[in-house]
């Protein structure tokens, strides 16, 4: 199974008004038309972050005979015939229609990720406060949609610690090809690779946890459970648009094997569960799978803007300086939207950092590395406003005052959780250990440079920055 990497973000012309909101939260002014017109999209310059979907709010009139029926535009959307949410002008295309069917055929192993902010917004589909922590409900829900093995991306977040935080090491050790920047965002990919280029050797060779667990599903789970990689659908729930992008990037197999088959967003997992008739506010609470089921503190606050650095310094500063970190929560990383920067020191070294939120504010530090004068050894950057909680698949927002308090609880979610793990460092999660010692070996070893690491491509053409 090949995922569609066909324009994924849409506007429908016949509900467009031209209002242009959704021009002015592009960060990448892809966004093409007069005022009072329909719109379109420049699929190149698009990142698929989804913000144009978030924030659109013209939709279709119950019953206008003037427009295309409902069932059809449904079908054109890739949305189950049940939903019965508005339809608005922008949209990104769904796969729920593809996902139920495959969870019907009893041929296929299913096994599903779900991202980390997953938890601590789906439960807003069902009616419950913004923010609210459910992820024994949707462990529950996944295994009633027939899932066979439910497994967590804040495992693939922690493996993403082991290998980019060594990476790091190694650069600033050597001082090669500094500053490093992330790339566990698609969308902050996806630009780089577009408007960019010059950064390319910049960025982490490290996958991003969604295509760690991928990978690691259909050889070390595999293994485990004497399943035949071949017959494992491997599904991930993301609250971003553009991971459908990536999962169907060409690089992003193992041994010939797509790592992740199908991306279906927040809102399509709502779908699915209310398609089922699930009562999902009273389910029991399941625990995930082992072993990539299992996390530390540092694997959560991935969904959070600085959640990468945080989780970066607290096993980089323990491997460097071989002593317990002194504090484990680093609030002077954490903020909302723009750009934070910092000096840690980490044993002698004065390690100097910035947490980028939304892409329209990287263009600066774009520059400074062009012309050789950034002054930074790690950059995390996050296309959304906030990072993962405000991604453009999550549970969308109808009044535009309620996104500041919607973003606010789900990172004081996300926090929460991190604070109440027992491990909270990625190094210390005991099933990270056994991976390495079974699996893995080490770090940047054969294995994980085989499994875990990628190249990425310019995507420039002639015009962009360079």
């Amino acid at each position: 199974m090949t995922p569609n990497i066909d324009p994924i973000i849409h506007i429908d012309e016949e509900l467009c008004t031209g209002c242009r909101r959704c021009a002015e939260v592009c960060p990448v002014d892809a966004i093409i038309g007069e005022a009072s017109t329909p719109q379109s999209i420049d699929a190149h310059r698009c990142v698929v972050c989804g913000q144009c979907v978030q924030t659109c709010a013209a939709y279709a009139a119950e019953n206008d005979p003037s427009l295309t029926s409902r069932a059809e535009k449904l079908r054109q959307r890739g949305q189950l015939s049940s939903v019965r949410e508005p339809l608005f002008a922008a949209y990104s295309t769904g796969h729920a229609i593809e996902l139920k069917e495959a969870l019907a055929d009893p041929k296929r192993y299913k096994v599903v990720q779900c991202a980390p902010v997953i938890r601590v917004s789906l439960a807003e589909e069902f009616g419950l406060p913004f923010g609210t922590l459910t992820p024994g409900k949707m462990a529950a829900a996944l295994r009633l949609l027939n899932f066979d093995r439910v497994y967590d991306t804040n495992f693939g977040a922690d493996v993403t610690i082991m290998e980019e935080g060594s990476e790091l090491i190694s650069r600033v050790m050597s001082g090669e090809r500094l500053p490093m920047f992330t790339s566990c965002c698609p969308a902050w990919v996806k630009h780089a690779e577009t408007a960019a280029p010059h950064v390319l050797d910049h960025l982490s060779s490290c996958k991003s946890p969604m295509q760690m667990v991928g990978s690691l599903v259909k050889t070390y789970s595999a293994e485990l459970d004497g399943i035949a990689p071949a017959d494992i659908l491997s599904v991930a729930v993301m609250p971003c648009t553009c991971k459908k992008f990536e999962a169907g990037r060409e690089e992003m197999n193992v041994d010939g094997l797509r790592e992740v088959d199908m991306v279906i967003t927040t809102r399509e997992l709502a779908q699915l569960i209310k398609d089922k008739g699930i009562d999902f506010i009273n389910l029991p609470d399941e625990t995930f799978d082992s072993p990539l089921g299992k996390y530390s503190g540092a694997g959560t606050i991935f969904g959070a803007t600085g959640g990468v650095m945080e989780a970066a310094i607290r096993t980089g500063y323990e491997l460097v300086t071989h002593e317990p970190i002194p504090n484990l929560q680093l609030d002077f990383i954490r903020g909302d939207e723009g750009i934070r920067t910092a000096t840690v020191q980490i044993g002698d070294l004065e390690l100097k950092v910035a947490m980028v939120a939304g892409l329209k504010y990287v263009s600066t530090i774009l520059e400074q590395v062009a012309k050789g004068t950034c002054p930074y050894h790690f950059i995390e950057v996050m296309a959304c406003p906030e990072g993962c909680v405000s991604g453009g698949g999550q549970p969308k927002l109808l009044l535009e005052t309620q996104r500041k308090s919607a973003y606010q609880a789900r990172k004081s979610s996300i926090y929460r959780h991190d604070s109440n793990q027992k491990v909270r460092k990625s190094h210390e999660n005991p099933a990270i250990i056994k991976l390495y010692k079974d699996f893995l070996g080490e770090p940047l070893g054969h294995a994980s440079h085989h499994l875990l690491h990628t190249k990425f491509f310019s995507r420039s053409v002639k015009g962009e920055m360079k």
